[in-house]
This record gives C-alpha cells, structure tokens and sequence, in this order.
C-alpha cells in the first residue's frame, strides 16, 4: 500500500503537465478544457495501472517521461477532423467508402453561396410570401423530363421508402423475388418495405418472372407494383424478367402505380464509353413509370439526396405525408443538385460532373498519365522504388453496371529489392510488410493515397484520379518511398 502511494506521489500534476511547450500549443488546436480532460484521463489510466501492480518502477518512469510528447499526439489527433480528402486510386469510380461522387466547381460555388447567407429557401421573391423549398428543383427537373412532377429526400432508400408509406401504408407491394436485393449498410428490400409499412407480396423466381405472375398477384389489397433494378449484381442464363413497358401497361390496366427504383441516377446514355446495362431514369419514364426514385450521389455526380419524378398526382400524395418532412433536404443540398442539374440542361454534363469527366476519359490519356507520373517517381531522389505501367479494369462502383468493367492504366508501385515470393500478394492481408508499409505511408500520408494490393504491387488506377490531382499524387509517392529507403 505504501508503495502505491509513493508511486501516486511520482505522477505529475494537471497544471505542471499542461505548462509543457508541446502541450501549449496542443492547447491552441484542441482547447484548453478539452486538453486538461485528456491530461487527467491519462494520469487517472497510470493510477489504475499502479493500483492494479501493473507498472514496475522502470516502466512508470518511461511513461511518466513520454506523458507530455503521448499527450501532444493524441491531442493533435483528436483536433484533426477524420472527415479529410483523399486520393481515390483504387479505380472504382463511385465508391461509397471514399464519399461516392465529387461535386463539379459550379455545385461547390453555389453551395458556398446559398451557406455563407440568408438565401430564398422558402421564400417567393415575385409574391413576398412564403414559397416551398420544392420549387428550386422542380423547375429543372420540370425541364428535363417534361410533363413531370419532382420531390427530392436525403437519399435514395428514403426515396423509396416515402413511396411505398404514402401509396400503400397498410396494403401490399408487388415485387419479383429476383429483384429482393440488398443495398449498402445491409439493409434489404423486404425491410424497407417493412419498415413504409407495406406488406411484401413475391412473384415469380429467383431467375424468372412472368407478366403473368404479377396479374395473378393483383388484388383488392394491392398498393403498389413496385420494380427495383438490381443495380449490384446480375443473375445470368435462364433467366426471364417483365420490362418496364409491359408493367407499365398492366398496372394502368388495374390502376395500380407503378413505381420504378433506378437506382444509380444515370441520365446520358453511356453506351459508347462500354456501359451499356445501365438504365437511364428518362426511358423508365417513357415506357410508362408512375414514379422512378434514384440516387443523387452516384452517377447523377450530385450531392446525397433521394430524387423522385413522375406524375404529379402520386408526387402530391407523396408531399402531403407525414414522412416527407422529416426526410427532407437542406439548403446545401439543393444548391449542389440544382447546380449539378443544371450541367445537364447545358449539355456539359461530360465536361462538368467530375465522375462523368472520369468516367469518359480516353484510356490514352490515362495512359499518357500513368507513364509521366513513373518517370517522375523514377527520377526522384533518395526513393527506392520499382515502378511498373499496366493496363487495368476500372469500375463504375456504387451497385451500377456491376458485370462491367472500363479500359484503364494503372501505375505500379513496390520497394526495391523487397518483393515477397511471386503471386503471395493478392491483398493486404497477403502482401509482405515492405509493400504493406508502402501502402501504409501513403495511405497515412497528405492527402492519403488509397490504392489496391495485388500480384506483389501496390496499384494506383488513373481512371479514378482527378488530372489535376497528379502533381500532390507524385509528391505523395515521393515522400512515402524516401520514408521506405
């Protein structure tokens, strides 16, 4: 006992730990109490330890000496925000792990805009009344796909979740069991349905369904025909699926809405870039879709939202129920898919939306790219590399167009005189722990560098990466391979 008090007495006090020059200007980033809260949690943890005889005189010194360089790094981890920008090498496009799509410039400045000041939110500039926070994106939306009427929520499950509750709460929904997927997150859709408080009425198989499976299905407690387009996988050889067409035609037939969820947000045909089996959300609309939900932050290259176009009576049934409040978008949010949209109205999608300028890009230039970022690595001081250019297989990402892949170069990358024994390395759990540590440094570096380990490299997909993003991609590698030397 008196032992553990002598040791108690070693520790330092709060205010002596907190007058240390490293934890002074860790004070300035963190804050003051926040800081102080951290010194106390620390000491409190070396009372524990001591309490519970788990630090001997030698290893309480060490950590007593360490205490204020400890403390200064995890306060400076603790001010640096986790939500940081980063360098998206892993070639998939629209990847949900790394912030799904890029904004363009103009959806940036808009944003920046609507944020930094009051703004027309819900306010009719024409009548000085109070207006509906709806009616920015209806006017773009109304001129895209004419005829219709729009509501946007915070993403897509929402989106379709909001459908399902205000058309048919309490009844069922018709859906093909080869169209029951599973989105991001786990979540499915027999639980959204459930979750909108519709009951799920299967039809058909896993790999054919029948028009006439869906008529037999019909009935007084019918709410909803409701098609899902299985954006994250394909089901292949016999198989048979009911178009959107004939859907269309049958639920008109027993005035039942159809409701079409899309999924991925595509617009533009992509079809001369390799993307064929993507659906565009104006051709469901054409073949007779009552309501077509789909994201805002994959290949629409907006901001998260849960869009829905169709015909204006079910939109207004969708408006006036309770949930649509409370899924509702902010300010920010519209003013980046209002300027995204707009990119669409001027034809410049190509040229604006970044994942579509990505998506699009010749395989030559990605090429030229890959060969001049491998000489600059090459001739590089003090950096111990091997560097190799090979072509790749990009991914859309996202759940679209899963079975497709697009023409890509990559730059390989690998410590000198380190390669582990020939096709070991298919993953980071594979790799050896020089290639490991490349992946690490640059994974850990700024910005970080997100890649793929595969056959004994570490591979840098260009198709993913922003042109102008290869200079602070180059200094990255750099500063990771002089690490490693």
């Amino acid at each position: 006992m008196r032992g553990q008090r002598e040791a108690w007495r070693r520790l330092p006090q709060v205010d002596r730990l907190l007058r240390e020059p490293r934890l002074r200007g860790a004070a300035a980033r963190l804050g003051a109490a926040p800081l102080r809260c951290l010194v106390r949690q620390a000491l409190e943890s070396l009372r524990q330890a001591i309490r519970q005889g788990r630090l001997g005189e030698k290893d309480l010194q060490r950590q007593i000496a360490a205490l204020p360089e400890d403390l200064a790094r995890e306060a400076d981890g603790r001010a640096r925000s986790t939500l940081r920008p980063v360098i998206n090498a892993t070639g998939v496009l629209v990847h949900t792990n790394l912030g799904r799509a890029p904004l363009s410039a103009a959806a940036i400045d808009r944003v920046r805009q609507v944020a930094a000041s009051y703004n027309t939110l819900e306010y009719d500039l024409d009548g000085r009344r109070r207006g509906s926070r709806s009616s920015h994106l209806e006017r773009i939306l109304g001129l895209l796909f004419p005829g219709t009427a729009c509501h946007v929520v915070n993403n897509n499950a929402a989106a379709l979740t909001l459908a399902l509750h205000a058309l048919a709460s309490g009844r069922e929904a018709i859906v093909s069991r080869g169209e029951l997927v599973e989105i991001g997150g786990s979540f499915r859709v027999p639980e959204i349905l459930a979750a909108s408080g519709t009951t799920l009425r299967e039809v058909g198989t896993t790999n054919r369904t029948r028009l006439a499976d869906y008529e037999r299905a019909i009935g007084r407690n019918t709410g909803v025909v409701l098609k899902v387009h299985p954006s994250n996988y394909r089901v292949i050889g016999f198989t048979a699926e009911v178009q959107v067409r004939d859907l269309a035609a049958l639920a008109r037939r027993r005035r039942i809405p159809l409701v079409v969820d899309q999924g991925s947000g595509l617009l533009l045909s992509l079809a001369q870039f390799g993307i064929s089996e993507e659906p565009i959300v104006g051709d469901f609309l054409r073949q007779g879709a009552g309501l077509v939900t789909f994201s805002g932050d994959k290949l629409l290259g907006g901001p998260q939202a849960g869009i829905i176009v169709g015909r204006r009576p079910l939109v207004q049934r969708l408006r006036r129920d309770p949930l649509s409040r409370a899924l509702r978008v902010d300010k920010m949010t519209i003013a980046a898919l209002e300027a995204t949209l707009e990119s669409f109205l001027r034809g410049a999608a190509f040229d604006e939306i970044p994942i579509l300028r990505l998506l699009s890009r010749p395989a030559a230039d990605l090429r030229r790219r890959a060969e001049a970022l491998a000489r600059g690595v090459c001739e590089a001081p003090g950096v111990r590399l091997e560097v190799a250019v090979e072509k790749g297989a990009a991914r859309v990402g996202g759940g679209a167009a899963p079975a497709e892949t697009l023409a890509s170069w990559c730059l390989g990358l690998r410590p000198l005189g380190g390669s582990e024994p020939k096709g070991t390395a298919t993953s980071s759990a594979s790799a050896g722990p020089r290639l490991t540590g490349l992946e690490r440094a640059l994974r850990l570096g700024e910005p970080p560098v997100i890649g793929r380990l595969g056959r004994d490299w570490l591979w840098l997909d260009l198709r993913s990466v922003h042109e102008g993003e290869d200079a602070a991609l180059l200094e990255a590698i750099r500063r990771a391979g002089g690490v490693l030397a």
